[in-house]
C-alpha cells in the first residue's frame, strides 16, 4: 500500500487494488473464516499509508488477520489492528496465535527491521517451539512473510529467511503442520519442504514477473492481482485455489 496518490512501481494504483480485493472478498460465498494478510500491509512504511489502509479495510466484512512485512512498522501495525481479538501483547516480536477454527494457526513474525531478508532467531525459535509444544497433533499452519527456501528468482532467493534450520527440524517433528503460508514473493509458488508444503500467494497488488534466468533484476508483469483460498477438509487437509481479481 502506497500513500494515497503514490502509484507503486510507477504506475499501480494500491488504493484501488486492495478496495477491488476487499470487494471481491466480501462477495465471496460460502465465507471465509477469515482473511489471512500476509505482510507488508504499507511500502514505506508511512503512516499515511497505514491511515489509508484503515479506511480501505474498514468495508472488510469477513475477520482478517495479518503478519509484519519486511516493508512495515511493527508499531503502526499493531495500531491499525487495535482491538483485534488476536493482536499479540507489546513485545519485540508479533507472534500470536489462533486457536478457534478446525485449524490452528501460527503467526511468525520474520522481519528484521531495516532489512528486506527474514530471520528466524533462538528467540522466535523459543517461541515456536513452545507454541507447537501446547497441541502437537492439533492440524497446524504456520504464517510467515518470507519463505523460509528457494523459489528460483534470484533476487527474491537472495531476500528469503535465514536461519530456518531449527524451523525444519519442528516441521519434521511436526507432521500436524499441514502448512506454511507466505507472502514476500509476489507470485504463487508451492513447495514441499521438510514433509509439508509451503506456499506463497500472488499480490493483490501486483506481481514480479517470472524470470528464472540468474540474475535477472526485479521486474513487475502485467499479471492481475490474485488471492489464494484454502479450503479445509477433515480427514484430507488443505485444498488450495487461486482467484484472479478483477478482469
Amino acid at each position: 500500500m502506497t500513500e494515497p496518490g503514490a502509484l507503486a512501481a510507477g504506475r499501480i494504483d494500491t488504493g484501488a487494488a486492495l478496495a477491488a480485493a476487499v470487494a471481491h472478498l466480501n462477495r465471496l460465498r460460502p465465507r471465509p473464516d477469515l482473511v489471512v494478510i500476509t505482510g507488508d500491509l504499507a511500502n514505506g512504511p508511512r503512516p499515511a499509508e497505514y491511515e489509508a489502509l484503515a479506511r480501505l479495510l474498514a468495508p472488510l466484512e469477513l475477520p482478517w488477520c495479518a503478519i509484519p512485512g519486511n516493508h512495515d512498522d511493527r508499531d503502526a501495525l499493531r495500531a491499525l489492528c487495535a482491538g483485534q481479538p488476536w493482536l499479540p501483547a507489546p513485545g519485540p516480536f508479533f507472534h500470536y496465535a489462533i486457536d478457534h477454527l478446525p485449524v490452528r494457526l501460527i503467526a511468525l513474525d520474520t522481519v528484521v527491521p531495516g532489512e528486506t531478508p527474514g530471520l528466524l532467531c533462538d528467540r522466535r525459535s523459543d517461541w515456536l517451539a513452545d507454541r507447537l509444544a501446547e497441541a502437537p497433533g492439533r492440524p497446524t499452519v504456520l504464517l510467515m512473510h518470507h519463505p523460509p527456501h528457494e523459489v528460483g528468482i534470484g533476487f527474491m532467493d537472495a531476500l528469503r529467511c535465514f536461519g530456518t534450520e531449527r524451523l525444519a527440524r519442528m516441521v519434521e517433528d511436526h507432521p500436524a503442520i499441514e502448512r506454511i503460508l507466505c507472502g514476500h514473493v509476489h507470485r504463487q509458488t508451492l513447495a514441499r519442504w521438510h514433509g509439508t508444503a509451503v506456499s506463497t500467494a500472488p499480490s493483490a497488488a501486483f506481481q514480479f514477473a517470472l524470470n528464472l534466468e540468474p540474475g535477472a533484476p526485479p521486474t513487475v508483469s502485467d499479471e492481475p492481482p490474485a488471492l489464494a483460498l484454502h479450503l479445509w477438509r477433515a480427514g484430507q487437509g488443505l485444498v488450495s485455489h487461486l482467484q484472479a481479481v478483477g478482469a
